[in-house]
């Protein structure tokens, strides 16, 4: 894993440096006094559950956040869209940790050691106080696998310093995350293109 660089500030109203020393999770142009930190989870059979939790990003990003992505599943070989739109946009930390759909992987005690590693990644990361603004996306699915413990995923959460939220996605999140968060979605499924054959698409999908 790669030491992320410092992130900058990247906008005139926040008048904040953001490097990876930085402590600034309190500084109140960047959050009102009312605000508290958040663990969202965004589960379902629906579509839309990464979707929502990069809308959420574009908000927080806008504010001043530090914000970090980690994507426990999608391989580093995969072009996603909003992975390059958050490069362009700038100071938003992205990982993609996996080795693409896990569950057709040739090797899957590759893929749960590749997760494994990603999440001890993610725990640095949050003991660091490195974000304001977290997705793990996919999160749910290396949990239901057994590849990572979820009680230390609910212990690294509920636990973490500062002002952190957290946005976890992905189908079937355990119980304990869904008892741990301050915010459940659940997408369900009314009707997918997949469903007539239509395939994935770029610019829908990813």
């Amino acid at each position: 894993m790669s030491t992320p660089t410092p992130l900058q500030k990247h906008g005139a109203d926040v008048d904040v440096p953001h490097t990876p020393d930085d402590r600034g999770s309190a500084e109140p142009k960047r959050r009102k006094p009312r605000d508290r930190p958040l663990v969202i989870v965004i589960t379902g059979h629906g579509k839309g559950k990464s979707t929502s939790a990069f809308g959420m990003l574009l908000r927080a990003w806008a504010r001043g956040y530090r914000c970090g992505v980690f994507q426990l599943v999608k391989s580093g070989k995969w072009k996603v869209g909003e992975a390059k739109a958050a490069e362009a946009l700038g100071n938003i930390d992205w990982e993609k940790m996996g080795d693409g759909w896990s569950w057709l992987s040739k090797d899957l005690e590759e893929s749960a050691d590749m997760a494994r590693a990603g999440w001890e990644e993610v725990k640095r990361r949050i003991g660091d106080e490195r974000y304001e603004f977290l997705v793990l996306d996919e999160l749910t699915y290396p949990v239901k696998w057994g590849w990572i413990d979820v009680e230390d995923v609910v212990t690294t959460i509920r636990d973490r310093p500062g002002f952190q939220h957290v946005v976890i996605t992905g189908r079937d999140a355990a119980p304990e995350l869904l008892e741990l968060a301050d915010l459940v979605s659940d997408i369900g499924k009314v009707k997918h293109p997949m469903d007539q054959g239509i395939r994935a698409q770029q610019g829908i999908e990813w």
